[in-house]
């Protein structure tokens, strides 16, 4: 293979990993050695998966008795045949050919790790996936297209912008109602994006009545499959027309076929999935009725902010703001907090007065910039004091830039000033007869009473009901009592606690 050809291949094997939206899909011309598993590895956030995985478990006996360290490899008649087992049962034409078992090779072989946490991952994302399509009754093999768009990252975000696990451009996802702020960005919202993606792959088997062809539209846009038809002379199956294709969607449908292939005999190769630190089935969401912010999430349900963050991905800014909008953490958590709910709030208001006292609230608002001769990102970023990544993510912008003429959505902050409320809802104190003694006594009787009869203790990090009744000389029964509890409550970091009525 010359030079040139073996370059172009690797071109074609890199693209049709990323998609069109794909992570550094414009990096193609510059890649040199292994361009491909260089680019397997940038589709997977390493902070992310490092808090969202733990090693794989490798069994002391495996099925076929393999040392921990080898790589398997088989001949072309087994790839073929465990294919055609798959392809029984698909309304995908699962062949195998040398494009197929290029991408087979990269995934069991030189990418054997990404697949190990990809299938840890699933464990997560596949059972909503496939709720999700058997719901639009569509192919649950589609469940495997997220593994070549975005490695089952749901923050993945390509330079042109197409973010989350579907890799969806701003104006695709708009179509399809996925909403994007500077707080929120539904894109990367894994069940509403997984809804769109439904939505959006069941239009286009509409257009084209062929699931490889689906595939291939998903990847190039519909306008580009229609040019390869009528280029190919009407023909209407994806390796009819595939010649006519860009270089990136020729190898999409291989590489698809083959992460079909990877995830379904992933033991044949040796490989075991990462052990998710959370599947599917252990999370669970609650909506919120008042914003709030990781912070004051995290001190509330002794969790991290980083977890929160994996967890709700569409939140950019860390913070969840008022609408309806869902949390999603592990049950033990949402159970905490849907039994802790109106006392959460009430902490959550209480900052946030503080935090307020005296200041400004900020109020975003939406606005249109129409482009000028000459205007360039940056210039309209620093007018409406945003960056270039808001300006393209709330806009579709390609590689060719911006025009004149061109209208874009920006979102500017406002400030609002905010009132004191200790101003203005606290009732004065009644005036007293200093010369009266007896009135002068009882208010200092009150005062006395009010002090002494009722206190307080906030809950420190690590207590427990029953080392506070001791440190108190309490029984639990009695301050359980007291505060309204139930059996064996779950105390909260800060939470005031009742000692005496």
């Amino acid at each position: 293979m010359s030079t040139k050809i073996k370059l172009t291949f690797q071109k074609a094997l890199l693209v049709s990993v990323l998609g069109t939206g794909s992570l550094f899909a414009q990096n193609i011309l510059t890649m040199s050695d292994n361009p491909v598993a260089a680019m397997l590895d940038s589709l997977a956030n390493q902070k992310i998966l490092e808090k969202a995985l733990l090693k794989p478990v490798y069994p002391k006996v495996n099925k076929y008795k393999y040392a921990v360290d080898s790589v398997p490899r088989f001949e072309d008649f087994v790839y073929e045949s465990r294919l055609a087992k798959l392809d029984a049962t698909s309304p995908f034409d699962l062949i195998y050919n040398p494009h197929v078992k290029g991408f087979i090779e990269l995934y069991a072989v030189r990418k054997r790790e990404l697949v190990s946490r990809m299938m840890g991952l699933s464990q997560l994302y596949y059972p909503m996936f496939e709720e999700v399509f058997d719901k639009h009754n569509i192919p649950l093999e589609l469940k495997h297209l997220a593994v070549i768009e975005s490695a089952l990252n749901p923050n993945a975000r390509s330079r042109c912008g197409a973010t989350g696990l579907w890799q969806f451009m701003y104006p695709t996802g708009k179509m399809y109602g996925l909403n994007v702020t500077s707080y929120i960005d539904e894109r990367s919202d894994v069940y509403k994006a997984t809804e769109a993606a439904a939505e959006y792959l069941k239009s286009l088997y509409g257009m084209f009545g062929d699931w490889q062809m689906v595939l291939a539209a998903y990847n190039a846009g519909p306008g580009t499959i229609s040019k390869a038809i009528r280029r190919s002379g009407g023909k209407k199956t994806y390796w009819e027309i595939r010649p006519y294709l860009p270089l990136e969607t020729q190898a999409y449908v291989p590489a698809f076929i083959a992460a079909n292939y990877v995830m379904n005999y992933p033991t044949e190769h040796n490989i075991y999935a990462s052990t998710p630190r959370k599947t599917y089935f252990e999370v669970d969401t609650a909506i919120l009725k008042e914003p709030m912010s990781f912070d004051q999430i995290s001190a509330a349900l002794d969790v991290s902010v980083d977890e929160i963050a994996y967890f709700n991905p569409q939140y950019r800014k860390g913070v969840i703001p008022a609408g309806g909008n869902c949390l999603t953490l592990p049950k033990a958590k949402i159970g905490t907090f849907l039994s802790n709910e109106t006392e959460i709030y009430a902490a959550g208001k209480s900052q946030q007065l503080v935090a307020l006292e005296g200041s400004v609230a900020v109020k975003e608002v939406q606005k249109t910039h129409t482009v000028r001769n000459g205007e360039k990102l940056g210039t309209i970023a620093r007018k409406y004091g945003v960056t270039i990544a808001d300006l393209k993510s709330w806009n579709y912008i390609g590689k060719k830039g911006i025009k004149a003429g061109k209208k874009l959505i920006v979102y500017v902050k406002q400030d609002v000033p905010v009132a004191n409320p200790t101003k203005t809802d606290t009732p004065k104190a009644p005036q007293t007869n200093l010369a009266n003694n007896d009135t002068t006594a009882e208010s200092r009787k009150l005062a006395d009473k009010s002090t002494s009869d009722i206190k307080i203790h906030k809950v420190k990090k690590g207590e427990t009901l029953y080392g506070i009744s001791k440190k108190y000389n309490i029984s639990v029964d009695k301050l359980i009592e007291l505060n309204g509890f139930k059996k064996n409550p779950q105390l909260l970091l800060g939470q005031k606690i009742k000692l005496i009525s």
